[in-house]
């Protein structure tokens, strides 16, 4: 039994939700720094008031594929989880450009986070569901086009609203732009609508049928899955206790060291590794009076059991993710003070640069758009590894290149690099993860691979403030010019991975 080639338009359907999802997410990630600014946020503190987005995928997205590995009922396995999200999702953009004070708008976002992780992370499992190892590139890859078209509109909405509709751009002290609230009002109609859009055109295999085509790749390969008995109650204490000790540690240097004086946020970083530390034994304990791994311990018990492609492709996630959350929070501070000079977010001047930067987001969008149907042919060409390292070394070289450029339409070159590394970002990791996953557990390593993004989010909010401020002396885009360093480190790491749906395309062919 094996799992039918769907068509081009088949592809299509089940991918375009991300249209709307990356609606929401380009959205929040171009406007809410500014709407933080206006809100009264400090440059140096926004890292800190974005740290709700990382550590809220941290959590919900492997409870999320948990969960929907165990769904299965007339709605569907994923399905029922894009739309619970999409719904959240919606009412989290209609609320948040109305925030009265800062608090509330960092809540919102939170929320809004959430809300969009719990339809993103199942439609990643839904492609390695749906379709046979030849086409998940390709799956992938038509997500990316998504992505990339989604977030090109968004991107530039408050700048398509002020010169195209002469929606106000501009408003009192503490006050959200017109332009910026009719904005989100938009992504969220968008975002249902595509969302269910998806819901009803798409369908799912039953985990029976899935149990089948997993039989028959194992019998294609000759490979057939190690199935690894469940982490013991004693593994779990041994572990736990490891990273207890590591946390405390990290905790104690950042108080003595008098780090922590001048960036209390570096307490988050020893802060999660105590709670990793503690959630493991808590796991042990729970697991000496229920050995079948269930729940939080079933989550905990697949992470140490990940796959060693997994483990490989969490360093090029670590540079990749960690120089693009750098991008999503500082590009708006780098550009209106290194290129228009001035940090006063309620003047003409920071506007337009605000707005600008919303079409530089647009323009990498659209690339990575583009990109997504040129990298299945490169990939196919040159392998999806050294596709993937060309794109992120492009990227690397274009965010450097920022420093150097002060005419605000020469910025729209390095954006070109941005947008290929940011498609392969989107759609090569991920083709290569899916072959090594089981059917069984797609979702939950979806989710848990999703560590890997996070984690260095949650590590460039924490840090990054105190680079930016102390180091680099308030210039930011000397912050980007590091976060193109890291991707080149990204770059040279892919190598190192291993990608096991080559093994089985060689034994098919």
């Amino acid at each position: 039994m094996k799992k039918r080639h769907l068509s081009f338009w088949e592809i299509w359907n089940m991918s375009f939700g991300f249209l709307g999802i990356q609606f929401g997410f380009a959205l929040q990630n171009a406007n809410v720094s500014r709407i933080f600014e206006t809100l009264g946020a400090r440059v140096e503190d926004i890292p800190i008031l974005w740290i709700a987005a990382p550590i809220t995928g941290l959590i919900v997205q492997p409870i999320i594929g948990h969960f929907s590995d165990k769904t299965w009922n007339r709605f569907g396995r994923r399905r029922p989880y894009f739309m619970i999200g999409a719904i959240f999702t919606t009412m989290a953009l209609f609320v948040m450009p109305n925030s009265p004070h800062l608090w509330i708008a960092a809540g919102m976002l939170w929320i809004m986070d959430a809300s969009i992780n719990i339809s993103m992370e199942p439609f990643r499992a839904f492609v390695g569901d749906n379709l046979p190892s030849g086409q998940r590139t390709m799956g992938f890859a038509m997500q990316s086009f998504f992505i990339g078209t989604g977030a090109v509109i968004a991107s530039a909405l408050p700048y398509i609203l002020t010169n195209w509709f002469g929606v106000s751009n501009t408003a009192g002290e503490g006050v959200i732009p017109q332009s910026v609230k009719l904005s989100f009002y938009i992504g969220g109609v968008v975002l249902f609508a595509s969302v269910l859009y998806t819901v009803l055109t798409s369908k799912e295999y039953s985990p029976e049928e899935l149990a089948a085509f997993e039989k028959e790749k194992e019998e294609a390969t000759g490979v057939k899955a190690v199935v690894k008995p469940p982490v013991t109650s004693p593994q779990f204490f041994r572990k736990g206790l490891i990273w207890t000790v590591v946390g405390l540690a990290a905790t104690l240097l950042i108080m003595f060291s008098g780090l922590a004086d001048q960036n209390k946020q570096l307490y988050i970083v020893g802060g999660l590794l105590l709670v990793f530390g503690i959630i493991l034994l808590l796991s042990g304990l729970i697991t000496k009076k229920l050995p079948e791994p269930k729940g939080m311990v079933g989550i905990m018990n697949d992470l140490l059991h990940m796959p060693g492609t997994m483990g490989q492709l969490a360093i090029v996630q670590f540079f990749s993710w960690l120089a693009f959350y750098a991008m999503w929070i500082y590009t708006t501070p780098a550009i209106t003070q290194h290129v228009y000079g001035t940090t006063d977010s309620s003047s003409e001047l920071y506007n337009q640069g605000a707005n600008w930067v919303g079409v530089l987001f647009a323009v990498y969008n659209a690339v990575s758009a583009v990109s997504a149907f040129l990298l299945p042919v490169i990939a196919k060409q040159i392998g999806r590894k050294s596709t993937h390292s060309i794109a992120l070394a492009s990227g690397g070289i274009s965010f450097i290149s920022l420093f150097f450029i002060k005419d605000p339409t020469m910025l729209l070159i390095p954006m070109i690099g941005v947008g290929f590394a940011w498609g392969s970002i989107l759609s090569m990791p991920y083709a290569i993860l899916t072959g090594s996953l089981p059917s069984d557990k797609m979702g939950t390593y979806m989710g848990i691979f999703n560590f890997f993004i996070v984690i260095p989010q949650i590590l460039a909010a924490s840090i990054l403030g105190y680079i930016t401020s102390e180091i680099f002396e308030g210039q930011v885009i000397k912050t980007m010019v590091l976060a193109g360093f890291s991707l080149i480190l990204g770059a040279f790491s892919i190598f190192f991975v291993q990608d096991r749906d080559d093994v089985y395309r060689l034994k098919k062919s």
